[in-house]
């Protein structure tokens, strides 16, 4: 078997998606989704580059490609780069799956659960609202709700008053939802030290599951000063894109949780190998999956077949995104993603159909603090 060709297609739906379609002279195909939301164009120039290094190529020597995409272009990879990797990576997994007749999970060892725990996204103009849509998430069967750190009139956000609103939400929404349902927030790099302390250590009493990425991943020497200054839970890395950026928090433990995006970090190949070294350390997943439909089916594989796993995000239940253009979407019950049986990932994509979405370049959001300098997403 050899790969004859690598296609792109670029979608707007809910939001900017990149996939990608590996084809077979046997007449297999593969597929694939690349992360970096809101610089999908850059990554399609990425997988130009690489497409002619991948024609003729085995799809079953997943490692050798990863290696010589990853080294080969002098400069490591990193991001851009790595999402491409993703993508393709992904692919060529659904490819052997698909030629062995067997999903994917069962190439990376077999299944060590039989479902997959998920999380929703919430949120609210206010407080009321924020505590109306959890109470709802709980009634539709979710087990782990989850809502980002608040921002102001558009695109305003002062640390330390998103963080006194933050510490309010969590009250009311510990109230509301009682204490068998688990909560966490995700800061989203928005705040420095002194208003990730304060968060941490004023939620403790709420219990939360974790906070996600309350600084900055640049410098993760920072996350040293944080974990001694409180016991909240930290999820961290979805902004990491190799086993060598999570190398620091994996070593000296400065996490609890590894918000893993094998749609950011090299795919499939790359996550696997984070996954194991995270088990040395007793660190669990919860996975970073804020994208397609096509991302959720290659991260529940990914999880089916880890035995250090958390919860899987879940931003849309299977068949809500693109039903008729990614087919045969995982099932979702109560709270929970079930294991696919169909070989490969399980899903097939109407090359036809997704042109009903064509694409429409998007930038993500920029925020500000109120005196007009920049702040992070």
């Amino acid at each position: 078997m050899k790969i004859t060709d690598v296609t792109v297609y670029l979608a707007k739906e809910w939001r900017t998606f990149c996939f990608v379609v590996i084809d077979t002279d046997e007449g297999i195909y593969g597929l694939g989704e690349a992360g970096i939301t809101g610089r999908e164009l850059a990554v399609q120039g990425a997988i130009e580059h690489f497409k002619p290094l991948l024609i003729g190529q085995d799809p079953f020597r997943i490692e050798h490609i990863w290696q010589m995409l990853f080294r080969g272009g002098f400069f490591p990879a990193q991001r851009i780069l790595t999402a491409a990797i993703a993508a393709i990576d992904t692919a060529l997994w659904d490819i052997k799956g698909k030629a062995l007749n067997v999903p994917v999970y069962e190439l990376l060892g077999g299944r060590v659960r039989d479902k997959v725990l998920t999380y929703n996204h919430n949120g609210g103009e206010t407080i009321e609202e924020l505590v109306e849509s959890c109470q709802k998430s709980v009634e539709e069967g979710w087990k782990v709700l989850r809502w980002g750190l608040a921002h102001y009139k558009g695109s305003i956000i002062e640390p330390r008053q998103a963080v006194r609103r933050a510490i309010k939400e969590f009250e009311a929404v510990r109230e509301a939802v009682g204490d068998d349902i688990e909560i966490a927030m995700d800061v989203h790099t928005r705040v420095n030290l002194p208003e990730a302390v304060l968060l941490c250590q004023e939620v403790e009493q709420y219990r939360p599951y974790f906070i996600e990425d309350p600084l900055r991943v640049e410098n993760p020497q920072s996350y040293q000063q944080l974990r001694n200054r409180t016991t909240v839970p930290l999820a961290v890395g979805e902004q990491y894109s190799s086993k060598w950026e999570f190398r620091q928090v994996i070593e000296e433990e400065l996490m609890d949780y590894a918000r893993i995006d094998l749609c950011v970090c090299g795919g499939i190949t790359e996550a696997k190998k984070i996954a194991g070294w995270c088990e040395t350390h007793y660190i669990d997943l919860a996975v970073h999956n804020p994208i397609g439909p096509v991302a959720t089916s290659a991260f529940l594989h990914l999880c089916l077949s880890v035995p250090n796993f958390a919860v899987q995000e879940l931003p849309r239940r299977p068949g809500v995104s693109l039903p008729d253009v990614v087919l045969n979407q995982p099932e979702w019950e109560d709270g929970y993603l079930l294991p696919p049986t169909a070989p490969g990932l399980g899903i097939e994509l109407d090359r036809e159909a997704i042109k009903k979405f064509p694409f429409v370049m998007q930038e993500l959001p920029h925020l500000r603090r109120i005196d007009g300098s920049v702040s992070n997403w």
